[in-house]
């Protein structure tokens, strides 16, 4: 018989032991994502360091990040541009309201706990990337998010990584450093 990954997981009403899902992201696999849950209303995940994170995320919906081990600094651009970060301490909670252009960077052994709501027919994620020399806009990548499972974050920067048309500045000529 085989038995769930994580059998608490499989209960009306989940209990979740978080200690658990992240030895499994740290030791056991290459994922960095874990969905815990995916309702109709409520999605929930835990997040392995995003040290790598360049783009910003514009998200339907709200989002609340929550520090399990380690410190989150989101960047996140305000509506003129500029770049701001929050530092949001290990046991502490951030609550960010939705088409907030964000990057959440925290380090390889830091993990999160993220909720939203799992998104709506016809609502779709954008990634945004910047120019590292001048800050000029350079590429979008979108998504509609069906399943968290499908790491949707992976397959944006898979699609911009591959493509160096996207990753060079066409005011600068600077090019996007590989990740």
């Amino acid at each position: 018989m085989n038995m769930p990954l994580f059998p608490t997981l499989h209960q009306m009403m989940p209990q979740i032991d978080f200690e658990e899902v992240m030895d499994y992201l740290r030791n056991t696999t290459e994922r960095r994502t874990w969905p815990l849950w995916q309702d109709d209303d409520c999605l929930a995940f835990i997040a392995r360091g995003r040290e790598y994170r360049s783009e910003f995320h514009l998200n339907p919906t709200f989002e609340m990040q929550y520090s399990l081990k380690g410190d989150l600094h989101l960047h996140w651009r305000t509506p003129e541009g500029k770049v701001n970060i929050s530092h949001v301490p290990e046991g502490s909670c951030l609550y960010q309201k939705p088409m907030v252009p964000h990057s959440p960077r925290f380090g390889p052994d830091a993990f999160q706990l993220v909720i939203e709501r799992k998104r709506r027919p016809g609502e779709v994620d954008r990634f945004h990337w910047y120019c590292p020399q001048c800050d000029n806009f350079l590429h979008e990548e979108q998504f509609v998010v069906h399943d968290y499972g499908a790491d949707p974050v992976s397959r944006a920067y898979d699609r911009f990584w591959t493509n160096m048309d996207a990753r060079t500045c066409k005011k600068c000529g600077t090019v996007m450093p590989d990740k």
